[in-house]
């Protein structure tokens, strides 16, 4: 069974008395352990299918479920608890608080739901070595380099045990050595883990590390392996 559905997902803006429909009718499964890329040109929707997955957005129609909850029930308050229990992000820039050393970082995950605990500190340092940076508890994001930073966010995304990962272009500030580490643990942590991934990316050098490739076009989503 699939973690992630959309189905049937449209989006439409009205400007002036304009209608753009920026999603047309797409639709896709993610199951747990798959890491799904999304490719396709700037401004075809890429980041507004991300956006709905992440229940930052409502489509104008079709229906998102995930682990079986369909979000198109949840009120505004579920859906904000919904997204901090279920979802995991990152981000392009990796979006890391500069005050916060590299643990304090994932505790705030915790923080924001409830008391951080002994055993929240144990999967914090857990998640940190598995990513290579047991040595990097106590650092600043300015002393980080741009592949440990992402790094930390991938591990901060795992921090609440969140069903889907939503990775949003994490590879475009690095250089490709760089890039393929952490796409390369990102599909590792999501199969290990038994998560559902998406990945929106430009750089095709990262595909063969998916599970599947979906491309978008003026709206429209096709499966292309």
């Amino acid at each position: 069974m699939a973690l992630l559905s959309l189905q049937n997902i449209s989006k439409s803006y009205t400007e002036g008395s304009t209608t753009v429909q920026a999603l047309k009718q797409a639709s896709l499964e993610v199951a747990a352990g798959e890491l799904v890329a999304i490719i396709g040109p700037s401004g075809s929707g890429k980041s507004t299918l991300l956006s709905i997955a992440g229940a930052l957005l409502q489509p104008t129609e079709g229906t998102v479920t995930i682990n079986g909850q369909d979000l198109g029930n949840l009120s505004p308050k579920k859906l904000a608890s919904f997204r901090l229990h279920e979802l995991g992000f990152i981000l392009q820039t990796s979006n890391l608080i500069p005050y916060l050393n590299v643990l304090d970082q994932l505790l705030l995950v915790k923080k924001m739901d409830s008391r951080v605990t002994k055993a929240d500190k144990a999967h914090a340092k857990q998640l940190l070595t598995e990513l290579g940076l047991s040595d990097k508890f106590k650092k600043m994001p300015n002393e980080l380099s741009g592949g440990e930073r992402q790094r930390v966010a991938i591990a901060r995304a795992f921090m609440n045990n969140s069903t889907v990962i939503l990775a949003d272009e994490p590879t475009a500030s690095l250089d490709s050595k760089r890039a393929f580490e952490v796409v390369q643990l990102l599909a590792k942590e999501a199969k290990e883990r038994q998560k559902a991934a998406i990945m929106v990316t430009h750089d095709e050098r990262m595909l063969p590390l998916c599970d599947h490739v979906y491309r978008m076009e003026d709206g429209v989503l096709t499966k292309e392996a």
